[in-house]
C-alpha cells in the first residue's frame, strides 16, 4: 500500500474520448479552460496494479479542482485493510492480479458500503463498465480517454450519487421503521374489550425522549364472565426486542383471560410466556393486574415490581398499598399476593408505568417516586384540570419537573367506576 499524495488544481488535458454520466470527449483538441467550483477535500483509494496507470491517475487528479488524498493499492489484498469504514471514492481497476470482474466489484461494494466506486476499464471493456454501474458502481471511466476535468466531474458526480443513494436508503429505512412502529403500537396499545363492564376507560401513551419507536410499555382491559380484568406493564430496556416481548405478553395475557384461566393462575402462566419468549435471560417485566367483579366496589390488585395505581375520589388522590413482589421473570411466580382496594361508583383508578415516577423532582437529584407523583396529580386537579385531560397535563408537568423529555416511555390507563349495570 502506497500513499501517493495530495493534489489540487491545474488543467493539463489529455486527448481522447471518455464516457461518464453521458459526457463525451473525442476530437483530439485541447478543451477550453473552464473554472469549476471547488469542492470539499476527498479521500481516494486507487486500486490499480499498473504503476504507470497509477501515476497517470495522480497527474489527472492534480488537474482537477479537488483536494485529493490518494492511497494506492496494487492488489485487492492490499486494499482490504482500507476498505472497511472508507467513505471517500474508490477508483477501481476491474482486472487485478488477485481478483477481477464483477466479483471484485461486489466485494469492494460490500466492504465499503458508504464509499463511491468509479470503475476503470480498458478500451475494449466498455460493456464491463456498463455492467459494473448496473451492479452498483456510481460511474465508469475508460483508461486512456480521460482528462483531469472529466475525472473531476466523475468523482463529484459519483460522490453526490452515493450521498443521494444513502439518503434514499435512510428514507426507505425510516418508512419501514414507521410501519413497524405502527404494528408494534397496535400490539402494545390495543382496543380494550370492556363490553358489559361497569368501568369506563381512557388510555394514553407517550414515548420517552420524543422517540418515534414505541418501547415495551403495554396495557389491556378485558371483561369476561362478569369480571373486568386490567393489566399494565413495562418490559425492562428499550428496543425492538423489548417491544416485541411487550406485545407477546399483552397478547398472552388477553388470551389467558379470555380463555377462562382462573384469575390466580394468569400471572404464573404469563411468566412462562415471558421466559420462553425473551431474547435475553436478564429481560424481565414489571406489571400490575387488577380485577373487579360487576356489582362490587372492591378491586383485587396484584403488583409485581410495578408502581401501584392511585385512586381519585371526591377530589382527593389516594395511594394504594400493595405487598412488594419481584418483577415477572426474576423469580418463579407460584402464588401472587392480592390486595383489596376500594373503588366505589364515581371513583377513578389511575394506572401508569414507571416513566412518570422516574422523573426528577423539580430538576433536583431526587426522583418523583409515587409520593411526588400523587402530589402532582392532586395539584393538577386542584387547578381545575378535568380527569379526561389528566394524562396529557400530568406528562407535561412531569417533563417540566424533569427539566426536559422523560427518559422512559409512559403509558396510562384511567379506569372510572361508572356504577353497576342495574343502576344505569
Amino acid at each position: 500500500m502506497t500513499v501517493i499524495g495530495e493534489g489540487a488544481g491545474g488543467t493539463t488535458p489529455l486527448h481522447g474520448s471518455a464516457v461518464s454520466g453521458g459526457a463525451v470527449l473525442g476530437n483530439g483538441t485541447t478543451p477550453t479552460h473552464r473554472v469549476e467550483a471547488p469542492v470539499e477535500s476527498v479521500d481516494i483509494l486507487l486500486v490499480e496494479d499498473d504503476p504507470g496507470d497509477a501515476l497517470i491517475a495522480e497527474e489527472l487528479l492534480a488537474d482537477t479542482p479537488l483536494t485529493a488524498r490518494i492511497t494506492w493499492a496494487s492488489t485487492l489484498a492490499e486494499a482490504r485493510g482500507h476498505l472497511k469504514g472508507f467513505q471517500g471514492c474508490v477508483l477501481l481497476d476491474l482486472n487485478l492480479p488477485d481478483a477481477a470482474g464483477l466479483d471484485l466489484l461486489r466485494e469492494v461494494l460490500q466492504s465499503a458500503p458508504s464509499a463511491a466506486v468509479v470503475v476503470l476499464t480498458g478500451l475494449d471493456d466498455e460493456e464491463e463498465g456498463l455492467a459494473a454501474v448496473a451492479a452498483g458502481a456510481q460511474d465508469y471511466l475508460v483508461k486512456g480517454q480521460v482528462d483531469g476535468s472529466l475525472l473531476g466531474r466523475s468523482l463529484r458526480y459519483s460522490l453526490e450519487r452515493r450521498r443521494a443513494d444513502d439518503n434514499a436508503r435512510q428514507l426507505h429505512e425510516a418508512r419501514i421503521r414507521a410501519h413497524e412502529n405502527m404494528r408494534l403500537e397496535r400490539g402494545l396499545l390495543p382496543q380494550v374489550l370492556l363490553g358489559r363492564s361497569p368501568l369506563n376507560h381512557r388510555a394514553y401513551y407517550r414515548p420517552g425522549r420524543k422517540r418515534a419507536l414505541v418501547g415495551g410499555d403495554f396495557y389491556d382491559a378485558v371483561e369476561k364472565n362478569g369480571t373486568t380484568h386490567i393489566v399494565i406493564g413495562d418490559v425492562s430496556g428499550h428496543g425492538p426486542d423489548e417491544a416485541a416481548l411487550g406485545v407477546s405478553l399483552r397478547i398472552a395475557w388477553r388470551t389467558l383471560v379470555m380463555s377462562g384461566v382462573e384469575e390466580h393462575l394468569v400471572l404464573p402462566n404469563l411468566e412462562e410466556v415471558l421466559v420462553s419468549e425473551r431474547a435475553r435471560e436478564e429481560m424481565y417485566a414489571t406489571l400490575c393486574m387488577a380485577s373487579l367483579d360487576t356489582g362490587s366496589e372492591s378491586v383485587r390488585i396484584r403488583v409485581l415490581g410495578h408502581p401501584p395505581p392511585m385512586v381519585v375520589r371526591d377530589g382527593s388522590v389516594l395511594e394504594t398499598r400493595s405487598v412488594p413482589q419481584p418483577p415477572l421473570g426474576v423469580l418463579p411466580v407460584e402464588q401472587t399476593d392480592v390486595d383489596e382496594v376500594a373503588l366505589p361508583a364515581g371513583a377513578t383508578m389511575l394506572f401508569y408505568t414507571d416513566g412518570l415516577v422516574d422523573a426528577y423532582d423539580a430538576g433536583g437529584p431526587e426522583r418523583l417516586e409515587v409520593a411526588g407523583l400523587r402530589a402532582m396529580v392532586a395539584g393538577l386537579l386542584d387547578h381545575g384540570v378535568p380527569l379526561s385531560r389528566l394524562p396529557e397535563y400530568l406528562v407535561d408537568e412531569a417533563e417540566r419537573s424533569n427539566g426536559g423529555p422523560l427518559q422512559d416511555d409512559v403509558a396510562m390507563l384511567l379506569i372510572e367506576h361508572a356504577g353497576n349495570e342495574e343502576e344505569q
